[in-house]
């Protein structure tokens, strides 16, 4: 399992090398700025990540068998408040930051969806805080399987750095009573891809976003073919299972979505199309 952790700081050589990323979409829900920073692109995702799927369903979602891919963070800021949802690798996230005037020191809360490599990189360096005054807040089922059942080195030097600053939660199925953690967001189960891989859901009165982690990483497939897991996910069945889910429930509710791993703007809607759904990109 120690292959799902690694491969974050693998691919963030590989990404980090093929582009200096540097774009930010703004995206308001409700009376929340939310903004979303690329990380880091890259070109030429290899399709064999992907499980259960025949050459058939490649090459009609993704020609040639490569796509585009990305890495990216989200910033929430309402008011004087601004929270951090996941970290990346720990290298654009500061730069656009400071572009949109933000200095670390200033952000109270990061909110992890999950303890990857890819997520949690701009934590920590040399086992010092890179965002100072933060709590950092993970499902207890994600903390205690990376430092606990399947220790990892990499997150728990990530969470070491804030020593009684981190803050765990139970996150609510999809569908019951939601319980905020910060007013105006609330977590969500969605294990699969990791044992407490959890979403965000963001937002006042009807206006909501949910910041839905690493629920796909191949839109170009994953969208009409929900099922269709990848190697990453530690129990890729479950991950399947709660991807359909959340997209029934996101289309149903008019719920818009962002992704780490969904291309810039890496925001926008979900319809039902056929026996799978299409993404509409926020502006279009």
């Amino acid at each position: 399992m120690k292959k799902n952790i690694m491969y974050g700081f693998l691919f963030g050589a590989m990404a980090m090398n093929a582009f200096a990323a540097d774009e930010i979409f703004t995206y308001k829900a409700g009376a929340f700025d939310v903004y979303m920073l690329v990380e880091s692109r890259r070109q030429g995702g290899n399709s064999s990540i992907l499980l259960n799927v025949s050459p058939e369903q490649i090459a009609r979602y993704i020609p040639g068998g490569s796509y585009e891919s990305e890495t990216n963070t989200f910033v929430i800021r309402q008011g004087r408040r601004v929270v951090v949802v996941d970290t990346g690798f720990g290298g654009a996230i500061f730069d656009s930051m400071k572009k949109l005037g933000i200095d670390p020191a200033q952000v109270e809360a990061v909110l992890l969806t999950h303890l990857h490599g890819d997520h949690i990189g701009g934590l920590q360096r040399d086992g010092k805080a890179l965002f100072p005054n933060a709590k950092v807040y993970l499902a207890k089922q994600e903390k205690d399987y990376w430092t606990q059942t399947n220790v990892n080195a990499g997150a728990v030097a990530a969470l070491a750095a804030y020593g009684s600053k981190v803050e765990t939660f139970l996150p609510a199925e999809l569908g019951a009573k939601l319980t905020e953690i910060i007013p105006g967001i609330s977590p969500i189960a969605a294990f699969g891809h990791t044992p407490g891989h959890t979403l965000y859901l963001v937002g006042s009165g009807g206006d909501r976003l949910l910041i839905w982690g690493d629920l796909m990483h191949v839109q170009n497939i994953q969208f009409p073919l929900p099922d269709v897991s990848v190697s990453y996910d530690t129990d890729p069945k479950a991950a399947a299972a709660i991807r359909r889910k959340v997209l029934e429930y996101v289309s149903a509710n008019k719920i818009a979505i962002g992704g780490i791993h969904l291309v810039y703007p890496a925001i926008g809607t979900v319809r039902p199309e056929g026996s799978g759904w299409s993404f509409v990109p926020a502006g279009n």
